[in-house]
């Protein structure tokens, strides 16, 4: 008598319980093997990102060899109360990162000549599009060209900041931050501004870090080095100041404050 199940002619033949058997072994091994090869993926994207703030940081040591120690002015600042930048010449990044259609702008930069390529200014795993001025979706937008500032400490008008490479000694070239991953939903000029412990405002996040690696973000350094650091507390974005959230995100704040020039910026 034969058994119920799939037979072909001069074939050996499987039963619908041995099918549905190797179906149930096939979606266990699916379902152990999707998480290696999500982390495999954002590892992977995690070491793109790095690389591009890598090549950043070799463009603003040629910057400074070609300049006689000078570091690339940083002074695309965005002034939240009149909406226009308050100085905008010959900048490592004009422009404002989330209404940029055209990679023009980070073409205009000091640094594109040392790199060529618009995709080292954002981060692969930074999925966010242009959007209006209004912050309303724009249909059909394309990526965005930029996903990193760069921090307050280097060449910027308005905070406490290093004017040439050789001068950065407090904190020492391995520990002061110069490129950081910003979150999509809180870039917008070309400055990273973190209040010193010092400043009346030492509670607050003026920009806010990326969260994208992992609950992370990559951050390059003087030295040329570049890190990922996780967060102890998730990052949301905001365009304004942000009060840091005791006792994680604050903790989270106080270790990059430790990584700026000292000093009372925006007292």
């Amino acid at each position: 008598m034969n058994r119920p199940g799939l037979r072909h002619p001069g074939g050996i033949a499987f039963t619908l319980v041995e099918l549905l058997i190797v179906i149930a072994i096939i979606a266990i091994l699916a379902a152990m093997l999707l998480p290696a090869l999500s982390m495999a993926r954002r590892k992977a994207l995690e070491a793109s990102c790095k690389n591009n703030q890598r090549q950043l940081g070799i463009s603003l040591h040629l910057y400074a060899t070609d300049h006689n120690d000078a570091l690339p002015l940083n002074n695309y600042v965005y002034d939240v109360t009149s909406l226009e930048p308050i100085t905008r010449s010959n900048s490592w990044a004009p422009g404002l990162a989330p209404y940029d259609l055209t990679a023009s702008n980070i073409q205009a930069s000091v640094l594109f000549p040392y790199l060529k390529t618009v995709a080292t200014f954002r981060c692969p795993a930074d999925t966010s599009r242009v959007v209006r001025p209004d912050g309303s979706p724009l249909p059909g937008a394309p990526l965005r060209t930029r996903s990193y500032n760069l921090s307050q400490s280097i060449a910027c008008d308005v905070a406490p900041t290093f004017r040439r490479l050789t001068e950065i000694n407090n904190p020492a070239p391995a520990s002061l931050f110069t490129f950081i991953d910003t979150h999509e939903d809180a870039i917008l000029d070309s400055v990273f501004g973190t209040p010193t412990p010092q400043s009346a405002y030492r509670d607050y996040w003026f920009d806010i870090p990326a969260n994208r690696h992992g609950q992370g973000a990559n951050l390059a350094f003087a030295d040329g080095h570049v890190e990922r650091w996780r967060w102890r507390f998730p990052k949301s974005g905001s365009l304004f100041f942000t009060l840091s959230k005791p006792p994680d995100d604050r903790a989270d704040l106080r270790r990059l404050q430790q990584h700026v020039k000292p000093g009372f910026p925006w007292d």
